[in-house]
């Protein structure tokens, strides 16, 4: 998006620039005092390059990844349509897959148009098994989490995909924008940002959808856009095509809110996970400004009147918003959640 190498805390400090006086005629020992010609110049912010952030190796994506798969993989294991059907034949791709045979369409109903688009998909899908296996499986049931004290569903129910479809389309999705994310902030902050959003987006959907069953990893990748806007913007300095950048992602994030408003699309879950990921982005996400040097890596001679503070104020007035509304925000979440009637559910 037109992104500055971004100085760090983590970089190795300033190149010296080819014309400084390392490479001077005469070697590396004409500093400070030229053979006549006066005292060197202190060096300024323009003489050094800036060493770019650390790329880190992407793992934990994949890891998610393999993850979801294989909980998708037990859980049409564990289902076992030819066996727990009366008639064994009419399960899908039955005998070549087995007890992997996916439930007929008449249980795991087709979604309408469109409503497979990305990664938005959340409940009702092609290839794939009942809602009472998902139910048995931990999907999020809002009674069962009110009544009977199951909160882990909050999270369990962001591992489960109700078809394969439904499973590849999320993690295609994962990889495609978790993998960037990953190898520019670390596997520490976009673990913690997977989670936490999906976490918002399961409760935000909890207080609205009521009594149905919803599965999906779409909350925690809604965080994800949610974060990559509030990084934008709270290392607005670092970036070269500030606008450009802006409206292509805006662009991204309003086609894919739009498409969760189609039918069997639970939006809720898209909105809490974004919000989450939009806050949690102003937290975890936070860039040294343009043009930071860290302390240790000043060079002798260095204009100290030159160096610049970490962060700039609206970075720090941010971080203290974001953290207190994401704080509030879930406890309002639970309480509302807790105080509901599980017969209502």
């Amino acid at each position: 998006m037109g992104k500055r190498p971004p100085p760090s805390d983590m970089e190795t400090g300033p190149t010296p620039p080819k014309s400084s006086a390392a490479h001077a005629p005469g070697g590396s020992h004409a500093h400070a005092h030229g053979h006549g010609h006066g005292h060197a110049r202190p060096p300024t912010s323009h003489q050094y390059q800036y060493v770019p952030n650390t790329s880190w190796t992407s793992w934990l994506i994949p890891t998610f990844v393999v993850v979801n798969v294989v909980v998708f993989g037990v859980s049409m294991y564990i289902n076992d349509c030819p066996s727990n059907t009366e008639h064994p034949q009419i399960c899908i791709f039955f005998p070549t897959l087995g007890r992997f045979s996916f439930q007929p369409f008449s249980q795991n109903p087709p979604p309408r148009p469109f409503s497979h688009h990305l990664f938005l998909i959340r409940n009702k899908f092609l290839y794939g098994f009942p809602l009472s296996r998902l139910d048995r499986m931990g999907a999020l049931y809002v009674k069962k989490i009110v009544a009977q004290g199951e909160a882990w569903r909050l999270i369990s129910c962001i591992w489960l995909h109700a078809g394969v479809i439904h499973l590849l389309a999320n993690m295609f999705s994962l990889l495609f924008i978790g993998i960037r994310l990953e190898q520019e902030f670390g596997f520490v902050r976009i673990g913690i940002l997977y989670v936490v959003s999906g976490f918002g987006g399961s409760l935000i959907s909890s207080i609205s959808i009521g009594k149905s069953i919803s599965v999906g990893a779409s909350g925690a990748l809604f965080g994800f856009l949610g974060a990559m806007l509030s990084e934008l913007i709270t290392n607005w300095s670092n970036y070269a095509n500030k606008f450009a950048a802006l409206s292509t992602l805006l662009f991204v994030i309003g086609i894919n809110l739009a498409v969760g408003l189609l039918p069997h699309v639970d939006s809720s879950a898209h909105i809490g996970g974004f919000i989450s990921g939009f806050l949690l982005g102003f937290i975890l996400l936070v860039r040294p400004q343009y043009g930071y040097i860290n302390r240790k890596h000043v060079p002798p001679g260095y204009d100290m009147d030159l160096l610049k503070p970490k962060h700039k104020p609206y970075q720090y007035l941010f971080f203290i918003l974001a953290l207190i509304l994401l704080i509030a925000g879930f406890v309002i979440g639970l309480v509302r959640l807790y105080s509901r009637n599980p017969n209502d559910s």
